[in-house]
């Protein structure tokens, strides 16, 4: 029997979420229920499957609710009918109206993988990375009708590398945040948070990825487009037009000068492919040929050198 008090209903979806839920349930915390989004079709052959968050709940027999929305009454209904303390909600992917908000004693805490009021929204991990922030974290927050607007209960911070992708930085998160959830919960027990209002004046909103931004542009800055290719990285990846094909671009470094036209391909050889920006270049040496699986510059150039000729513009070709 736990020897927790607080009853808790845990929503999430993907694996990071999973991770959450797992520290919880290890450490012996009260989870009464799980709410995760409805299975979704996968893999060849369309399949239904769960989510990463429901497969944990379904091993340590925890029930399971999937609404399609928590705004019906049937819905806010079974969520008052848990009379649970506390809610957290980590990467749910569904939207709480006030009434979920205050159907738990305590309210919802939410973790957030940035350092609010810095990068409110949907993807701040790879936003951080993208605009080059030396830091980010996780921050626990109280939530509140607005978009991750509520106050702060409990921040930890981590270092951006400069070799570090959006990947990386989730692997970071997927490490701290578990912890500082733990340590907020305990203080929601003990009656000892110290909640921090958020300066609006300072917030900034990390707008939802597409594949389309992630078109490389050779006319921003070599160190601009280094950190979108490691930005982009897990999805929706980089990517560039050779030869009138499409290639993701998945390492590359920054060669610091060239006296070349933006987009111009100055080399190709076995160390990398380098492509002049607006200042200095880029060289490429890691790619991934659309059907193909990722290669070195040298397999690349083996049966491809006529994509990559010296004077070539991406530019022209990205036209």
């Amino acid at each position: 029997m736990s020897d927790k008090k607080l009853n808790i209903i845990f929503a999430g979806t993907p694996e990071f979420a999973a991770k959450h839920l797992e520290h919880l349930i290890a450490n012996n915390y009260n989870i009464i229920a799980c709410y995760t989004q409805p299975d979704r079709p996968a893999g060849r052959g369309k399949k239904l499957q769960p989510s990463a968050v429901k497969q944990i709940a379904l091993e340590h027999n925890i029930p399971v609710c999937q609404p399609q929305s928590l705004k019906t009454d049937e819905a806010l209904d079974e969520l008052s009918a848990w009379n649970a303390d506390l809610m957290i909600v980590v990467a749910y992917g569904l939207l709480l109206p006030k009434a979920a908000l205050d159907a738990p004693k305590h309210g919802c805490i939410n973790v957030h993988g940035s350092l609010l009021p810095k990068w409110r929204g949907a993807a701040p991990i790879q936003r951080s990375v993208l605009t080059g922030d030396a830091e980010t974290g996780v921050t626990i927050m109280q939530m509140d009708v607005g978009l991750d607007t509520g106050d702060m209960l409990l921040v930890e911070k981590c270092d951006i590398t400069d070799q570090d992708t959006s990947g990386s930085i989730y692997e970071k998160l997927q490490l701290i945040g578990p912890n500082a959830l733990t340590k907020t919960v305990d203080q929601i027990e003990a009656g000892t948070t110290t909640p921090v209002k958020q300066d609006d004046a300072l917030a900034t909103y990390a707008h939802k990825l597409t594949k389309q931004e992630a078109l490389i542009d050779w006319t921003l800055p070599a160190i601009e487009v280094e950190r979108a290719i490691r930005g982009y990285q897990p999805w929706p990846v980089a990517y560039t037009n050779l030869s009138g094909n499409t290639v993701k671009v998945l390492q590359a470094e920054i060669v610091t000068f060239s006296d070349k036209p933006a987009g111009e391909i100055i080399s190709a050889d076995k160390t990398g492919i380098t492509v002049a920006t607006a200042s200095g270049a880029i060289k490429i040496t890691q790619l991934q040929p659309q059907g193909k699986k990722p290669m070195s510059v040298t397999d690349f150039i083996n049966g491809r050198a006529d994509w990559v000729k010296p004077g070539t513009n991406l530019l022209v070709d990205a036209n």
